[in-house]
């Protein structure tokens, strides 16, 4: 019987191939988005992920048409890249309550039905940058290291209850997101990554999935790099 699933941030890019990897499935998939609705086949709850009482609506509207919520994919982000001296309180904190605080506040949120079932998936979807840094990306790297501190902490909090966490951390994937970087800046990427070449996000939907999966049971605290060996000793 296919699973109820929600991802955060499911309306492009990675999530939008996370979303459709579980609902080729058979999956029932449940994405957020902040109003520019969801694709065909694909259940769209507005939400904001800094807002506590809008993950809260989010989870119930999914509950309601697919059941509880037995996956959770972490994935809504953004970036707001900067040098150190020119960075204002409101990019850092901005950036971190996004990508972390809203990592926090939807796992908080799925784990009461998942410690009830006595089962569950989740994963957070972190970066390279996280590990490895990257200049002028202080608030958005500190964002995704943070995660690797949450998941770990959670995978030992909620794994006698059947729950694992893990999390995937994506190099130079093709999204809309890394299209506004330079060609020059794009070409010193992926002239540091050993295969040479960027990701496509399916690439990382396949990683995403495996972790959800039967097959991944025993697999919990994990950091899964789908880097191209970017970040490789981290």
């Amino acid at each position: 019987m296919g699973r109820s699933v929600l991802v955060t941030g499911g309306n492009r890019g990675i999530g939008l191939a996370v979303a459709r990897r579980f609902a080729a499935n058979g999956d029932s998939v449940a994405i957020t988005h902040r109003g520019s609705g969801a694709p065909d086949g694909l259940l769209g709850v507005t939400c904001d992920v800094t807002d506590s009482a809008a993950v809260a609506r989010a989870f119930a509207e999914a509950e309601t048409a697919h059941g509880p919520v037995e996956v959770l994919v972490a994935n809504a982000g953004i970036t707001q890249d900067g040098l150190l001296m020119r960075m204002s309180d409101e990019q850092f904190l901005g950036v971190l309550d996004t990508n972390l605080g809203g990592a926090f506040r939807t796992a908080r949120q799925a784990a009461a039905d998942m410690v009830r079932l006595r089962r569950g998936r989740m994963v957070f979807l972190s970066s390279v940058a996280g590990l490895h840094g990257s200049a002028g990306q202080a608030n958005y790297a500190a964002s995704k290291a943070g995660l690797v501190g949450m998941a770990r902490s959670l995978a030992r909090e909620f794994g006698p209850r059947g729950i694992t966490v893990n999390v995937v951390a994506p190099g130079l994937v093709d999204t809309d997101m890394t299209e506004q970087l330079s060609e020059q800046r794009r070409a010193r990427i992926v002239g540091e990554v050993p295969l040479g070449r960027s990701a496509d996000p399916q690439e990382v939907a396949e990683a995403v999935f495996w972790l959800a999966s039967a097959q991944a049971g025993y697999v919990t605290g994990a950091v899964l790099p789908v880097d191209g060996g970017l970040g490789m000793g981290h």
